[in-house]
């Protein structure tokens, strides 16, 4: 079976692109002037050059030599099987470019919550420095989107699991701030979805392994490869100086200090002390525990905080703890994927201050069956709409405290993507408060 490794093993071939969102767009992008391309996807009316899955688009990509998956495609489905079955080899743009990429150069992060943060914070970091540097992937554009000049400085790419369990070469540096629960419906089981996010660390290449120092990632050391250090949360509080909140943002602090001093040699305390001269210039990302808006009315203050980018419920259990002794009226819910929110009911029902759930979507309907059966006390609405949840959210403080948008869950019930959800918020925020 032919396997390439590397964008220049395409030239002249027949490639199948399957899926044609951003990252499948890339990948055509790259290679339309040198191969010949057959586009699937698995909707309808995408345009004249795309195939759909469901029309003749899974016997097209059977004549192909080999073909390049989106993320967004489970590695298991039947059909990507079959592929493979039929002596197609089935990979990733993102793999093709890692092996034509120097390793020492990239620095892949990973993680169920903190990985756009840590990114972030790594690119930053890193232009403190006054090194050339640029955030990648999920947090921007594909690393091989032509547009892209990846040609100089360090590239510091954003991995989801989808993208892992296709990667086999390893950059220089791997970074894993967490681990949780999240995307079951795509791995499959939890079980799987550890062993997928964690194949990155499992990939052929000398790299270093930087591990947030959790019990969870304790446990599960023996799937973990590379030159493994665990890496202890930052205590210098540089995460409130960079205006980020919550403690697991001191954690993603000192993975990006121990990843920058790594790549360039520098002491961790040094760069500590050039980042938080610069802390005013770091604009922290939309969507993770940002403060939208400050309301003040008869002695009460409310706070509404957008966590959008919580799709699962690690992070919304961290968000819960954020704001342990504040009142919170909780908004949850969207597209149910099947994960577990036992872990998540139970943050609900242990707090200590006032709380109040919102619930949304099918999603929402499990989280509150949860929680109503650990506690039947504690205040729950469904809405039906984002301004009707943020109004009982609103309604539900009686004495201030903070209306938390921390879905727990994604966005596809009702929204194209999560920064889509967030602006929703955020607007109906304003024009509640303004």
């Amino acid at each position: 079976m032919f396997r390439p490794t590397g964008f220049a093993d395409l030239v002249d071939r027949r490639v199948g692109i399957f899926g044609y969102g951003i990252e499948g767009r890339a990948a055509a992008a790259r290679l339309r002037p040198v191969a010949e391309l057959v586009i699937v996807d698995d909707l309808d009316d995408l345009g004249p050059e795309v195939i759909a899955s469901r029309r003749g688009g899974l016997e097209a990509l059977l004549a192909c030599d080999v073909v390049l998956k989106s993320p967004g495609i489970p590695r298991r489905r039947e059909d990507v099987a079959d592929l493979e079955r039929h002596g197609v080899a089935v990979t990733s743009a993102l793999n093709l470019w890692l092996h034509d990429t120097e390793p020492a150069r990239v620095v892949a992060i990973t993680g169920t919550k903190g990985k756009s943060t840590t990114t972030a914070l790594t690119s930053f970091f890193l232009r403190c420095l006054g090194e050339e540097a640029q955030a990648l992937g999920n947090i921007g554009r594909p690393p091989y989107d032509p547009s892209v000049d990846t040609s100089s400085g360090w590239l510091i790419l954003e991995v989801s699991s989808f993208q892992a369990v296709d990667l086999d070469r390893a950059p220089g540096i791997i970074v894993v701030t967490s681990l949780g629960a999240d995307h079951i419906d795509w791995h499959g089981t939890l079980e799987q979805y550890r062993i997928d996010k964690l194949s990155l660390t499992r990939a052929n290449g000398a790299h270093l392994t930087l591990v947030a120092d959790t019990p969870i990632l304790h446990q599960l050391e023996d799937q973990m490869g590379g030159e493994l250090h665990y890496v202890v949360r930052d205590s210098s509080h540089l995460a409130a100086t960079l205006g980020l909140i919550g403690a697991h943002n001191d954690s993603n602090v000192a993975l990006a200090l121990a990843a920058v001093a790594a790549l360039t040699g520098a002491m961790e305390g040094d760069v500590r002390e050039i980042v938080a001269a610069q802390a005013a210039n770091f604009e922290p990302l939309r969507g993770r525990l940002t403060l939208v808006a400050v309301e003040e009315a008869n002695g009460e203050t409310v706070r509404y905080v957008d966590d959008g980018l919580a799709t699962s419920v690690l992070p919304a259990v961290a968000a819960l703890e954020v704001f342990e002794d504040d009142p919170v009226a909780l908004i949850a819910g969207g597209f149910d994927r099947g994960v577990d929110y036992a872990e998540l009911a139970e943050a609900v029902v242990e707090r200590r201050s006032p709380t109040a759930l919102i619930t949304m979507g099918n999603a929402g309907l499990r989280i509150s069956r949860d929680v109503a059966s650990r506690r039947s006390d504690v205040v729950q609405h469904t809405a039906s709409t984002m301004t009707e949840a943020v109004q009982l959210a609103r309604d539900s403080l009686e004495c201030g405290g903070v209306v938390l948008l921390s879905p727990a869950a994604p966005s596809f019930d009702r929204y194209h993507n999560w920064e889509e959800r967030s602006e929703d918020f955020t607007s109906i925020v304003h024009a509640l408060v303004d």
